[in-house]
């Protein structure tokens, strides 16, 4: 049996060597067994028998996740494989508006016919470049708001730039925490954060909770002049609050990398074309560690990096012959009713791990025998199972 892979973006090759014989990736599937998609928009009631949507990148937003949850569906991203790629973008983009880069660069094309001699040039250069008179970085207060994967990176770059960095986290993990730089500060209130920094950048994923996270009560709170950046998704700064807090003087600037109508109208607003993972590295890295999801996944039924699945990683035996992957919605004595019903078909169970997350309960169940369909058909018939796959080695 092969898997049918389907491409709704353009996916570099490289990334996509890991899928060997035993998948078909190609971009014109009707009804995929699974999705690899970098920016696309997937609704995933379009497809009958799909199994699995990975993202090469991290957000979702642009996935109907719940759905695909209610159907069984697992849905993987590549949290950090991007993360360098979106860090060196806020510092760039940063030091671009800080030296006046732009405006610096259109003076100098301005002078492609310019008729004078070359001491003349120089002259009216001298003469008009104290108009782009920047400023530094050394100094400033760098708020960061998030410190995943992203943030970490950016807080720690803000020192070497002789920054004060102070940082907020709502739901801080372990392995971040060991990641940044001791020297940060870290908040205990996103107000706290709000309200100090120079420049202000978010490092969070779109969710319900994270939209228009900052908004007009945030920025009532704003040091007069604060520089506000957003790299992580369109939707957490409310962009209304923005152009009015600008228009008032409050904020000096908006750099962002979601361009909408109202925004590229805004002269204190500087847009880029959702640049922050258009890296070549990047792009490879996103998409192995997307693709590498999906096949753990199709052939083993392993689950990581997945945002509405839990974490179950088990390699099969070799005296494994059949694998069992069942998902339930997450309710009391839904092992038991599993279990029972293997037992009643005489199934002896050489191993059994069940993860849940509150939402999905996941089981991979192996067998050292190889069973009928008339197995699976009966564990999908229990109420609140949503998915039973049977892999055969």
């Amino acid at each position: 049996m092969a898997y049918h892979v389907l491409l709704l973006s353009e996916i570099p090759q490289a990334g996509l060597k890991i899928f060997n014989d035993s998948y078909i990736v190609q971009r014109a599937w009707e009804d995929p067994d699974a999705i690899l998609v970098r920016s696309n928009l997937v609704d995933t009631d379009k497809y009958k028998h799909l199994l699995a949507v990975a993202r090469a990148g991290a957000g979702v937003d642009t996935i109907t996740v719940e759905r695909a949850t209610e159907r069984g569906i697992c849905v993987f991203n590549a949290p950090g494989a991007n993360a360098n790629a979106v860090a060196e973008l806020v510092f760039i983009m940063l030091g671009h508006y800080a030296r006046r880069i732009a405006p610096a660069f259109e003076f100098i094309r301005s002078l492609a016919d310019f008729k004078g001699t070359a001491e003349e040039m120089h002259t009216h250069i001298e003469n008009g470049k104290s108009h782009f008179n920047g400023f530094e970085l050394d100094e400033k207060t760098l708020g960061i708001i998030g410190l995943g994967n992203i943030g970490v990176r950016v807080a720690n770059r803000g020192l070497e730039y002789r920054m004060h960095v102070v940082g907020y986290d709502s739901l801080p993990t372990l392995a971040n925490m060991h990641r940044l730089d001791a020297r940060v500060l870290i908040a205990s209130r996103l107000e706290e954060v709000v309200s100090c920094a120079d420049i202000l950048s978010v490092h969070v994923p779109l969710l319900s909770t994270t939209r228009n996270l900052i908004g007009e009560k945030e920025l009532s709170l704003v040091k007069p002049g604060v520089i506000l950046m957003n790299y992580a998704r369109s939707g957490i700064y409310n962009d209304d609050a923005v152009c009015s807090a600008i228009d008032k003087g409050i904020v000096r600037a908006y750099l962002t990398d979601f361009p909408t109508p109202a925004l590229v109208q805004n002269k204190n607003v500087i847009c880029t074309p959702h640049l922050g993972a258009s890296t070549a590295e990047s792009s490879e890295k996103s998409t192995l560690m997307a693709a590498e999801c999906l096949r753990n996944y199709l052939s083993y039924g392993i689950v990581a990096h997945s945002v509405n699945f839990p974490t179950v990683e088990v390699m099969p035996r070799r005296s494994t012959k059949t694998r069992l992957a069942v998902v339930n919605r997450d309710i009391p004595k839904m092992i038991g009713k599993i279990t029972r019903t293997l037992g009643a078909f005489g199934v002896n169970i050489q191993s059994m791990k069940n993860e849940s997350n509150g939402t999905i309960g996941y089981n991979i169940i192996d067998l050292d025998v190889s069973i009928s369909d008339d197995v699976v058909t009966m564990l999908k018939r229990i109420k609140n199972v949503l998915r039973v796959r049977k892999i055969c080695f």
